[in-house]
């Protein structure tokens, strides 16, 4: 697994380099934490508009998901868009999320094209039925898996799911903690990011305005998502620096771009006051 992140690492990440030289000293190398968007908030525009506006924004890591890169993009498809990504000086730190059942075959097929793309993480929803053979793909590919939840009446609605779920398996299977649905799900984001110590790869960092099923997304630190204490406890638990740390924001797909530069506003200050 790779070193634990640092604060200064993820104020590098976003550009944020006169806020951090008023941190203490890193444990980290200054891009050792990552922070990425998840490109599904920049669905509304074409893939190479959305892989403009994520560097134009600030980003260098970006999480896919399958409608900007399809699972079944031919060679040299998945060629063609990873060259678009390192021209733009990006990086891919996960793609999802994505499903998994009893079909073997059609699992491996998820990992192989995660392979031949660069994927280091799958984020992933996988049904029961499917742990037997991520347990053989993960070790086979070494690639990991982050289950993501999706909130109330979904398989993984509470962190104790998702826990329950990887215990007994392969330390590769783990967690992509959304923390807007865990709070949808009325659990605290710290608190969860606490528990999924050791096997927490991946986070969606978004806020919701209330702690129910039918909410509306924020501004971060507007709704329920303790800024500061999320970036703390992931520094505390020790999110590996390899880990998909994504921004991930779904009001205004039409035009979101405005709100995305105030989350990014809201982190950086978060992270200065720490």
């Amino acid at each position: 697994m790779s070193a634990p992140i640092s604060r200064r690492g993820l104020l590098a990440a976003v550009g944020c380099t006169a806020v951090a030289a008023s941190l203490r000293p890193a444990v980290a190398a200054a891009d050792d934490l990552r922070l990425g968007i998840q490109m599904y908030s920049l669905r509304g525009y074409k893939v190479d508009e959305a892989l403009q506006h994520a560097r134009d924004l600030g980003f260098r890591f970006i999480e896919f998901y399958s409608g900007m890169f399809p699972l079944d993009s031919t060679p040299e498809q998945i060629a063609a868009l990873k060259k678009k990504v390192a021209d733009l000086g990006l990086t891919i730190s996960a793609h999802g999320v994505n499903g998994f059942g009893g079909d073997a075959a059609a699992n491996r097929r998820v990992f192989e094209f995660a392979r031949a793309a660069g994927v280091p993480i799958i984020t992933a929803d996988p049904s029961p039925e499917s742990f037997a053979s991520l347990d053989e793909l993960v070790k086979e590919f070494n690639i990991r898996i982050a289950i993501h939840n999706h909130g109330p009446k979904h398989r993984y609605n509470k962190v104790v799911d998702v826990l329950r779920a990887i215990e007994k398996h392969d330390e590769r299977i783990g967690a992509c903690a959304d923390l807007g649905h865990f709070i949808r799900s009325g659990e605290k984001p710290v608190e969860v990011i606490r528990l999924l110590k050791g096997r927490l790869y991946g986070i969606h960092l978004k806020d919701f305005k209330e702690m129910q099923d039918k909410t509306t997304g924020v501004i971060l630190g507007k709704g329920h998502l303790d800024v500061p204490g999320v970036f703390a406890a992931l520094e505390q638990v020790g999110f590996p620096a390899d880990g998909a740390l994504s921004l991930e924001y779904e009001e205004h797909p039409e035009n979101p771009l405005a709100d995305i530069r105030e989350c990014l506003e809201v982190a950086r200050g978060a992270l200065a006051a720490a």
